[in-house]
């Protein structure tokens, strides 16, 4: 179709993104009130009448912000996910870490942050959310480290779901030494071992060589000995809620077994394996394809 010339190109870019906006709902800023500073999320509603069921959705780890996306690496996968449930009549909360993105003002200095605060953080999210009567049932989306805090939240608050996405089914250690086992000499490894020793027992360590303080620096020790204490299998097999556990074939952070080592340990858990699905969602079956992944947000999950 041709435009005469005398339109005006600003008016017809937004009335195209209040149309696609409206092809899968109505997004919504909200602000979570808490006693150490404020979190700042994302609704995603559907256009349909409320009430509607919704689900908190709980990024992974590192800076991730709301819509799943980090400094170098944008890909808005999390956007995405609470579009695309919107788009199906769920509601979905997304929401910036604390120290994130707009909620960064209520991040806590390095060295008091504990796991048990963004479980915390949840577990309020979920309050809030239950003083909404525009919402009916409530569940818990937990992607990669959100999902061993969603597994958490759940048990400390009522949920009526919990869905754990990405996320793995062994101990932070675990995956700790699994990850560094191929790229640290054999020096390197056994001292990396040997911290996580000491860490996994509660204490800290001084002693930390520079091509490893990335990783163990002093302040950052009390957070990991806070993450240390829980396992994803323990976890997810107390829950006394319907459980759902997603992975994706060629996610390279996060294996299939990790999955269906969640799932075996939830007896009444639904596993469903997504082929060629990689860790930020989206199809990534060649090198190429998962480096665009994390970069490329115009790429669907």
């Amino acid at each position: 179709m041709m435009l005469p010339n005398r339109v005006n190109w600003f008016v017809v870019s937004a009335v195209l993104a209040i149309l696609v906006t409206e092809a899968w709902g109505i997004e919504e800023r909200v602000q979570l009130k808490t006693p150490t500073g404020t979190l700042h999320g994302t609704l995603d509603l559907p256009n349909s009448t409320a009430p509607h069921p919704v689900v908190i959705i709980i990024a992974g780890s590192g800076p991730t912000d709301r819509d799943g996306n980090q400094a170098q690496l944008k890909n808005d996968s999390l956007k995405q996910l609470g579009q695309g449930l919107a788009a199906k009549g769920i509601a979905a909360l997304r929401y910036d870490k604390r120290g994130v993105a707009e909620s960064a003002g209520a991040g806590p200095k390095e060295e008091d942050l504990r796991f048990e605060t963004y479980v915390t953080d949840v577990v309020q999210w979920v309050g809030w959310l239950r003083q909404d009567s525009r919402f009916s049932r409530i569940g818990i989306v937990g992607h990669s480290e959100g999902s061993l805090i969603g597994m958490l939240a759940a048990k400390q608050t009522k949920v009526d779901a919990f869905v754990s996405l990405a996320g793995s089914g062994r101990t932070a250690p675990a995956l700790i030494r699994a990850q560094l086992d191929s790229k640290l000499p054999p020096n390197l490894k056994a001292k990396s071992n040997e911290i996580l020793g000491e860490l996994i027992a509660g204490r800290t360590v001084t002693d930390i060589p520079k091509a490893l303080a990335a990783i163990y620096r002093p302040s950052l020790q009390p957070y990991l000995i806070s993450w240390f204490k829980h396992d994803p299998v323990r976890e997810i097999a107390a829950l006394d809620v319907p459980v759902l556990v997603v992975q994706g074939t060629t996610d390279l952070q996060v294996s299939v077994n990790d999955a269906k080592r969640l799932a075996a340990a939830k007896k009444t858990a639904k596993l469903r394996l997504i082929n060629g699905m990689n860790h930020v969602l989206k199809h990534a079956t060649q090198p190429a394809e998962q480096q665009a992944a994390y970069t490329n947000p115009s790429l669907p999950i």
